[in-house]
């Protein structure tokens, strides 16, 4: 990629958005780290975010220098329609989703506003200025799940959960007017994310709060569920990757190769904490609940050289040290997460 580009990020002080930016503005320790893509001149960076309750300009703040920043519903066709006549992005890497399927059991009816047409509303204006390219952030939960083996880019789509199947029909979405359209752009469909600022209704910064309120982790089910975890350093440098270098059309798999059962995350995770190895309980078991992801990355890997860096227990005892540091964020958002699973 020559030159400087016009970048316009949504869901941009969300969790992977905001460190997306961070990288985009060479803010983030992922600089100097193996494989992130060397920019000739630093992007002009937009960013597009409802601030829901997930959303939070804390981590936005650098000292490289801060974005313009739209608090803007992507549902909203005027203002989207605004945004883009005044930034002009030529590209846009689109975060922007309600992604908690605990909460998509709960009122599937935001995630499905948000998530395909909100997702309608971007590829409108994408279309109608041209952009040269437009990177839709998916899912590996679009899969559904697999007891063995690895999903590849051309598995079949099988959501199980509200949030999934609202997902899947925005990927769905893209890729119809990738066919139809021609329209200029690539899917990325991450493994499970995990690290610093997350919020904590997930599982691994939930644990965290847990154990900084002297309360224990809730583990679901028997704690069998399997994940595959991907530090969000190695993510975001896995997008920015296939931002300079993926083809148009193409979808990605980003998977971050740890695969490991909930109870096994969380007694490791509670090593790595210090603290008792019977800090955790069994709850009461999601609805639905897929019992495992994993996800073939080599496409990525084979053709454009991204793999993740950090392993499982490196990125703990990352998310850890920077959990530590940051509690008083964490603890400010635990009366909606004590409304959440009471």
């Amino acid at each position: 990629m020559k030159g400087t580009r016009r970048i316009l990020v949504t869901g941009g002080a969300g969790f992977i958005g905001s460190a997306f930016v961070r990288l985009l503005l060479g803010s983030s320790s992922v600089i100097a780290r193996r494989g992130a893509p060397k920019q000739s001149q630093p992007p002009e960076i937009s960013v597009v975010d409802k601030l829901t309750y997930a959303g939070d300009l804390k981590r936005l703040m650098s000292p490289k220098g801060t974005v313009p920043f739209y608090k803007t519903d992507i549902c909203n066709k005027k203002q989207i329609e605004a945004i883009f006549a005044k930034e002009k992005p030529q590209i846009v890497v689109h975060f922007a989703a309600e992604s908690h399927v605990d909460r998509s059991i709960s009122n599937a009816a935001p995630f499905i506003e948000t998530n395909i047409k909100g997702t309608q509303v971007l590829i409108d204006s994408a279309r109608k200025h041209k952009v040269s390219k437009f990177i839709f952030i998916s899912t590996d939960e679009v899969y559904g799940e697999i007891a063995n083996g690895k999903f590849t880019e051309n598995s079949p789509i099988r959501p199980n959960s509200p949030y999934a199947a609202s997902k899947a029909a925005a990927d769905l979405l893209v890729q119809a007017y990738i066919r139809t359209n021609k329209f200029p752009a690539i899917i990325i469909r991450p493994s499970n994310n995990y690290g610093p600022w997350q919020y904590p209704e997930k599982l691994i910064p939930l644990a965290i709060l847990r154990i900084f309120e002297q309360g224990k982790v809730p583990v679901y089910g028997r704690g069998q569920n399997v994940r595959e975890w991907l530090y969000v350093d190695d993510c975001v440098r896995g997008i920015m990757t296939i931002m300079h270098k993926g083809k148009i059309g193409q979808i990605y798999n980003l998977g971050g190769s740890c695969e490991s059962k909930n109870i096994d995350t969380v007694k490791l995770l509670l090593k790595t904490l210090g603290v008792s190895q019977e800090r955790w309980e069994f709850v009461k078991d999601r609805l639905g609940h897929d019992i495992r992801y994993r996800l073939d990355s080599r496409k990525v890997t084979r053709e454009l050289g991204w793999k993740p860096d950090v392993r499982l227990a490196q990125g703990l005892k990352l998310t850890v040290a920077w959990s530590l540091k940051h509690q008083p964020w964490l603890k400010s958002k635990l009366k909606d997460i004590n409304n959440l699973y009471k």
